[in-house]
C-alpha cells in the first residue's frame, strides 16, 4: 500500500487551508508540510498496525499483519494450517498449573525465515505460533512461572465466542 497519495492529500489541504493567510502563511504551510512528511507517514503506519491487529482478534483463525518494504506497507493476511492428526490419542490435558492471569497483547517482528521456522516448529508439536512462543520465552526468561501445559487454543473448551455488548 503506498502512503504517497495520503500524505499529497493532506499537503493539498493544509496549503488549501493556508492559502487565505496570503504568500508568507502559505510559505510556512508548505515547510510544515514537508516537516510533518515523516511524522505523519508514522502515524498512519500505527494506524495500520492497529487496525490490523483488531481484525485479527475478530477473525477466528486467520491473521492479518503489516508489513514494511521500503516505504511501503503491505497488508498479509495468513491463514492457519490444518492440524496434523496425532499418531495416538493424547489423554485429557493435564490441569494448568497456575491460573492464566492477565494476557497483554504485543506486536513481535521476526525476519521471514524466523518466522518460518517457528510455525513449522509449532505445527510439528500441534500447537499455535503463539502457544510456541509463550512457551519459548518462559523458559528463556529466569524465574518466569511455567505457562499452562494444556491446550487453550482451537477445539479446547476453556474457548468462548461470540458477541456481547454492555
Amino acid at each position: 500500500m503506498d502512503l504517497a497519495p495520503y500524505l499529497a492529500a493532506l499537503r493539498r489541504d493544509l496549503a488549501a487551508a493556508a492559502a487565505p493567510g496570503g504568500p508568507e502563511i502559505s510559505r510556512a504551510a508548505e515547510l510544515l508540510a514537508g516537516s510533518l512528511d515523516i511524522s505523519a507517514r508514522l502515524c498512519l503506519l500505527e494506524v495500520l498496525a492497529d487496525a490490523t491487529a483488531e481484525i485479527t482478534a475478530k477473525l477466528d483463525g486467520p491473521t492479518v499483519e503489516v508489513r514494511l518494504r521500503a516505504r511501503e506497507a503491505d497488508l498479509v493476511v495468513h491463514r492457519e494450517t490444518p492440524e496434523q492428526p496425532a499418531t495416538a490419542a493424547p489423554g485429557p490435558p493435564p490441569p494448568p498449573t497456575e491460573p492464566p492471569g492477565d494476557v497483554a497483547r504485543i506486536t513481535l517482528r521476526l525476519p521471514d525465515t524466523l518466522k518460518d521456522a517457528v510455525e513449522r516448529a509449532a505445527a510439528a508439536e500441534g500447537i499455535s505460533v503463539n502457544a510456541w512462543l509463550v512457551r519459548a520465552v518462559a523458559a528463556a526468561v529466569p524465574g518466569a512461572a511455567p505457562p499452562p501445559t494444556g491446550r487453550t487454543g482451537r477445539g479446547s473448551s476453556r474457548r468462548i465466542t461470540g458477541w456481547a455488548q454492555a
